[in-house]
């Protein structure tokens, strides 16, 4: 099997997918990050492709950015100035060729994430 990651953002304060949150995803290889791809989540709160396709997996450290501040300020969330959060990063490994999903649960006050099926 080939590896890939995807990811999902849900509005639990909304409670509903976070359509239009930007999402990076970088490569860590000791101190050096590379970027490697920057997608918008649909209506469903999920990318149109997967985040790593399975042509550019590889086994290692990897760190996705939610920018979580753009996205509320899109929806009128009102918070005060600056944004308790702005942009949420998830720093994770990837160790075997699997399919590896990280979701984001957000709120403006707190956002929470797991290793998802």
């Amino acid at each position: 099997m080939t590896g890939f990651l995807t990811t999902h953002v849900l509005d639990t304060a909304r409670g509903c997918p976070a359509e239009g949150l930007i999402v990076e995803l970088y490569r860590i290889v000791g101190d050096q990050r590379r970027k490697l791809a920057s997608m918008q989540t649909n209506a469903d709160g999920r990318t149109d492709q997967p985040i790593l396709p399975p042509d550019a997996f590889e086994t290692g450290e990897y760190e996705l950015l939610f920018h979580a501040g753009a996205y509320l300020d899109a929806i009128g969330a009102q918070s005060e100035q600056p944004r308790f959060l702005d942009i949420v990063p998830i720093r994770f490994g990837l160790a075997e060729a699997s399919h590896y999903h990280v979701p984001l649960l957000l709120s403006p006050f707190g956002y929470s994430t797991y290793r998802g099926s």
